[in-house]
C-alpha cells in the first residue's frame, strides 16, 4: 500500500536516515505534556502513522498492546526489526480510510497520531475524524500534532490549524483536554521556524 498513498511521498527514500534521525529522541521528550492524559495499564493502543516504531515500541514496553498503523513500507519494515515486540502488530494502512483497521473491529484506549494530520488535506481530514473517534472506547483518548510551518522538499503537507481541528473533534463528541504550542526539536526545522501544537480528547 505504502508507494500510492498521498501525503507518504519522500518517506520511502529517505527511511533509513529517518530511522536513525527520529530514533535520537524518546517518547517522553516529544509527550510529556500529555502523559498523564494516557490510560494506566493494561489497555489497547493505536498507533496511526507509528514510522519507525518509536511510541509504539515505548508503550508495548509498559506492557500495552499496540497496532501500529504505517503505510510506508520501507519504514514499516524497519521499525519492526529494530522494536521487535510480540505486542505490536505492524499493520499496512492509511488515513482517512482505515479499512484494515476498522476490519480488525477493535476499539481502543488510546489512539496516537503523532505528526501525521498535516499529511490529510481539509477534505481527508474531514472524512477521517468520524473514523478515528468510532475506534475509540468510551473513556478513550486521542492524542495528535499539528504541525505548522514551511513544507520540506519533496513532501506534501497541508496547513491545520487548532479551531478546524477542535471543531471536527467536538463534531463527534471528542472532548479538548488539553491544547500546548512548542518549538520543533530538530536543528534544521528550528531554523526555519517549524513549531507543534499537541491536543489531547477524550470521549464522551
Amino acid at each position: 500500500m505504502g508507494l500510492n498513498v498521498p501525503g507518504t511521498e519522500g518517506y520511502e527514500a529517505e527511511a533509513e536516515r529517518l530511522l536513525s534521525e527520529y530514533e535520537q529522541f524518546s517518547f517522553e521528550d516529544i509527550h510529556q505534556p500529555v502523559l498523564h492524559f494516557i490510560p494506566e495499564v493494561p489497555n489497547k493502543v493505536l498507533d496511526i502513522g507509528a514510522g519507525t516504531g518509536r511510541d509504539a515500541a515505548y508503550l508495548a514496553g509498559q506492557g500495552r498492546p499496540v497496532i501500529a498503523v504505517e503505510p510506508t513500507n520501507a519504514l514499516r519494515r524497519g521499525a519492526a526489526l529494530l522494536h521487535p515486540s510480540s505486542l505490536i502488530t505492524w499493520v499496512d494502512d492509511s488515513l482517512p480510510e482505515l479499512t484494515r483497521v476498522l476490519q480488525l473491529d477493535e476499539q481502543f484506549d488510546l489512539i496516537l497520531l503523532s505528526a501525521v494530520w498535516m499529511h490529510l488535506d481539509a477534505g481527508q481530514r474531514l472524512r477521517a475524524m468520524p473514523k478515528i473517534a468510532s475506534l475509540l472506547n468510551s473513556a478513550g483518548v486521542l492524542i495528535l500534532s499539528l504541525r505548522h510551518g514551511p513544507v520540506p522538499a519533496g513532501r506534501v503537507m497541508f496547513a491545520v490549524s487548532v479551531a478546524e481541528t477542535l471543531r471536527l473533534a467536538n463534531a463527534e463528541q471528542l472532548k479538548s483536554v488539553y491544547q500546548g504550542h512548542a518549538n520543533s526539536r530538530q536543528d534544521l526545522n528550528q531554523r526555519k521556524g517549524v513549531t507543534w501544537t499537541q491536543m489531547g480528547f477524550e470521549k464522551g
